[in-house]
């Protein structure tokens, strides 16, 4: 007993570190962790903490939840990149906890619960977006925790469990809009439905949780209409429906686009899923009828539900996570011997070709981005074969080893970790705002909205040729000077005023045709260079 317990204790370390390592030894990545943590950071210089800002400019893509926690990190930190990132990663490790939770409720074993939370976290997907400053973790943390507040009302209908389920849906809404109401709201009234539990169906719509709803959404959005009148019809025409109907952000994938995405998601435990699948249909003791519908509809609901949007990225997948590693946790826990030699052959069908792929194709490509991924590469297809070795051992010692399995895949994401490093280094803003020199009167970026310059700068930055998610608030600028042409930027450059121009190193020839001259002076950094006309 002792010895098991030092285990689990170990592997929650083990996986703690995993996390914390390195978070903020490499720049924020753009686009989206530059965002991220320019507007809270205009948020803290301006005081104005209702209207999300960004280069200056409004933005009202997202509502305002995620920018407030990591401004509160920014306060308490310093403005820098573990700070940025620490809201993920509490709720990602956050969300694993309330994981263990809901499988402690559904099946009462610790152990099942202890496997659900450490598949999860060993996922790599989870662990991705753990690590990156976007809101997709903040609003599956919600999301998972009005799952669970519902789940826990069902057993009681004790009124406390139900205020959490909408609290938490509410915390959702002001995280990503709509759908934190939509899907768990969904999910709870079609469970209702599908397990016949109508006298619980009125219940469920109690008037004082909903009335706790609007109390923790309603004022934000009425400061922010208030101070913006077109902030209504841009978030909720526009960011809502349209997104969802049209192909009006250029994200349009096919509706199967979530089946191999979900199939990478699960790596180094794909190969569970056909069992997890088994446990929601009743094969399994442990899990109930009831549970079973629950878990499922709470994986199909979002699936089916982005699958139909015209507006698709990796991360809208994330919700679905925690119920299949409940449902893994439970069939991990009720292997037997055909249970095992399904789980190695379906993940050799995933594992075996990604390392392949990973021992090849870097060495293999002529990209140079590529080429500089084959340290991590190499150590991540070396880590997936061991994890897929060492599952044979469950053929002999099927209790024994899933603790060590889920060690290797902590191990397999540490092997992973330095790919963030990499990619920050070709895509963060850092090292390009680090060669601005002093005494500019303008910074201009190009073609490119490089999201982290005003980060790092702590200033905003002009842009030339470039609007795309700024053209909004570019068209409630008044000041004409920070969004402007070509023509704007050589009358800009041959000008009195002091002038630095970057661009990504593609864009170069494009630059310089515009300017019509070799500038004096330039800094580079490994994807962007910088021109001084001083």
């Amino acid at each position: 007993m002792i010895k098991t317990r030092i285990g689990w204790i170990s592997l929650i370390l083990l996986v703690l570190a995993v996390y914390f390592f390195g978070l903020g030894s490499y720049g924020f990545i753009d686009p989206d962790e530059g965002r991220y943590a320019e507007i809270p950071r205009e948020m803290i210089e301006s005081g104005d903490f209702i209207t999300p800002r960004l280069n200056y400019v409004k933005y009202f893509e997202k509502p305002v939840l995620h920018y407030w926690l990591t401004a509160g990190a920014f306060l308490l930190l310093g403005q820098n990149e573990f700070a940025g990132r620490l809201t993920p990663v509490l709720l990602g490790l956050g969300g694993c906890l309330l994981t263990f939770g809901l499988a402690l409720r559904i099946t009462g074993s610790r152990r099942t619960s202890g496997f659900a939370a450490l598949a999860l976290a060993t996922s790599i997907l989870w662990f991705a977006i753990s690590r990156l400053n976007i809101t997709d973790m903040t609003v599956t943390f919600f999301f998972t925790l009005a799952m669970l507040g519902y789940r826990f009302w069902l057993d009681g209908l004790k009124r406390r469990w139900l205020l959490l389920f909408y609290a938490a849906m509410a915390l959702a809404t002001l995280t990503k809009g709509l759908m934190g109401v939509v899907l768990p709201g969904g999910i709870a009234v079609l469970h209702l439905v599908f397990t016949r539990q109508w006298r619980s169906l009125p219940r469920l719509f109690s008037p004082l949780a909903i009335a706790l709803y609007f109390v923790l959404t309603v004022p934000w959005f009425w400061a922010v209409c208030r101070a913006n009148p077109d902030f209504f019809d841009f978030f909720f025409i526009r960011e809502h429906f349209l997104r969802y109907l049209t192909t009006v952000h250029n994200r349009y994938e096919p509706a199967w686009f979530f089946i191999p995405i979900i199939l990478a998601a699960f790596v180094p435990w794909t190969g569970m899923l056909w069992d997890a699948a088994r446990v929601a249909l009743g094969k399994c003791a442990a899990v109930s009828r009831s549970d079973g519908v629950f878990l499922g509809l709470w994986f199909a609901v979002p699936f089916i539900f982005f699958s139909l949007s015209h507006s698709k990225l990796v991360p809208y997948i994330l919700p679905c996570m925690p119920p299949m590693a409940v449902l893994i946790g439970a069939a991990i826990e009720s292997m037997d011997h055909r249970a095992c030699w399904r789980f190695i052959g379906l993940n050799a069908l995933i594992l075996l070709p990604l390392a392949l792929t990973g021992l090849s194709w870097p060495a293999l490509s002529t990209d140079p981005d590529v080429r500089g991924m084959i340290g991590p590469a190499l150590a991540l297809s070396v880590g997936l074969l061991v994890f897929w070795g060492a599952s044979f051992l469950l053929l002999r010692k099927p209790k024994g080893v899933p603790l060590l399995l889920c060690a290797l895949g902590a191990v397999v994401l540490l092997a992973a970790s330095p790919a963030f490093k990499i990619e920050a280094d070709r895509l963060s803003r850092h090292d390009i705002a680090a060669c601005v020199p002093d005494g500019a009167d303008d910074v201009v970026v190009y073609q490119s909205l490089m999201q982290g310059m005003p980060f790092y700068l702590g200033r905003r930055v002009v842009t030339a040729d470039i609007l795309n998610e700024l053209e909004f608030g570019a068209a409630q600028e008044s000041d004409p000077r920070w969004f402007i042409g070509n023509e704007q930027l050589r009358r800009l450059w041959e000008g009195s005023r002091r002038v630095l121009v970057t661009t990504r190193k593609d864009d170069r020839d494009t630059l310089l045709r515009t300017l019509g001259k070799e500038p004096a002076r330039s800094w580079e950094s490994r994807e962007d260079i910088l021109f001084s006309n001083f």
